[in-house]
């Protein structure tokens, strides 16, 4: 009885082997694994949340790089010719040319120049001022950008938390019982937003220490062409 039993298990084996392996494959071909853009609509609305940080993000971020680069386009050909100009008595050429510049420097330097006869002390205080003022220019907007990159980890967070929920109402109101396929949108949704929210901080943070390097850069530009008004200043004086 053994004997002939042997031989048709054995038959049932290999057949239930061969059944499992073609599931496999199907599956495998059937199921592909989703892109970018279909794993962020599984974030749900949090999501869009972090679409529009990111917009506004990268709006001010490109604003600020071109008006930060444009603060620093004048050279040292700059204060060369305010220079010359001095030299020949030309106040107004000097002016026209601060005008025309139209950067911090330059404003800075106009505005030293109107107060040339003064004592050097009101024309460095003028000059300050001005510096002051392009420098609060330049750093418009950054606090925002800031609240951008410490608020999109917590918004992922948050998206992280109403997924769980989710996740957890839909186990409890299962009908005969909850399986994997029951929890995976709260599941999606929470790791999702949590990766979503991590990336937009994290780039915009990175964007924003940028921009403060360029404006530190400006900074140190307007320093160092107070301190040449100043010398040609007193050069002239002497």
């Amino acid at each position: 009885m053994t004997f002939h039993l042997l031989p048709l298990l054995q038959i049932v084996s290999d057949s239930l082997v061969e059944t499992a392996t073609q599931q496999t494959v199907e599956t495998s071909t059937n199921n592909t694994a989703p892109n970018f853009f279909e794993l962020a609509q599984m974030g749900g609305a949090i999501m869009y949340v972090l679409y529009a940080l990111s917009i506004i993000a990268i709006y001010i971020f490109v604003r600020k790089f071109l008006q930060i680069r444009a603060a620093g386009k004048d050279g040292d050909a700059f204060m060369d010719r305010i220079k010359d100009y001095l030299h020949d008595g030309k106040l107004d050429s000097a002016i026209n040319l601060c005008e025309s510049t139209n950067t911090p420097s330059a404003k800075m330097v106009q505005k030293g120049l109107s107060r040339l006869g003064r004592p050097m002390q009101d024309i460095l205080v003028a000059i300050e001022n001005t510096g002051n003022i392009e420098v609060g220019k330049l750093e418009n907007s950054m606090p925002l950008l800031a609240t951008i990159a410490a608020v999109a980890p917590m918004i992922g967070f948050l998206g992280t938390v109403t997924g769980m929920i989710q996740a957890f109402y839909q186990m409890a109101n299962a009908q005969g019982g909850a399986d994997i396929s029951t929890l995976a949108g709260g599941i999606y949704q929470a790791l999702v937003t949590t990766v979503g929210g991590l990336i937009v901080g994290i780039v915009v943070l990175f964007a924003y220490n940028y921009l403060i390097a360029l404006i530190d850069k400006v900074v140190n530009k307007l320093e160092t062409k107070t301190l040449e008004f100043m010398d040609l200043i007193n050069d002239e004086k002497e």
